[in-house]
């Protein structure tokens, strides 16, 4: 069975360009979430194993997902996606839990790296 992987962003547009960004490798089911209320709604409901998130969403903010993520103790990894790139929130997410940090737009190379490096592909 493939990995399910969930991509939360408020933009359409970054959703589709980093699912296409996404290694060819990568043996996932691919999911998406307009915001943090959606994202969460879909990790309750169902296992996802790998969340690519944005930080900037209307309703609930990628933070208060990781939060949530970590209070629940949901069994996911989390590599963000944000154009915010401001060295005390890549802190904040990181001692939140997330895997990997990957500045806006994510490329292929770079998304592969971070894939790569943590074992994902």
């Amino acid at each position: 069975m493939a990995l399910t992987a969930l991509i939360c962003d408020d933009s359409l547009l970054a959703r589709n360009q980093l699912k296409k960004s996404l290694p060819s490798v990568f043996d996932a089911d691919i999911i998406t979430a307009s915001n943090g209320v959606e994202a969460l709604s879909i990790l309750r409901a169902r296992e996802v194993g790998l969340v690519f998130l944005d930080l900037t969403m209307p309703e609930l903010d990628g933070v208060g997902v990781l939060e949530a993520i970590k209070a629940d103790a949901m069994d996911c990894l989390v590599i963000v996606v944000s154009a915010d790139i401001q060295p005390e929130m890549q802190k904040r997410v990181m001692e939140l839990g997330a895997l990997a940090f990957v500045q806006k737009p994510a490329t292929a190379d770079k998304l592969a790296d971070v894939m790569h490096k943590y074992g994902l592909i």
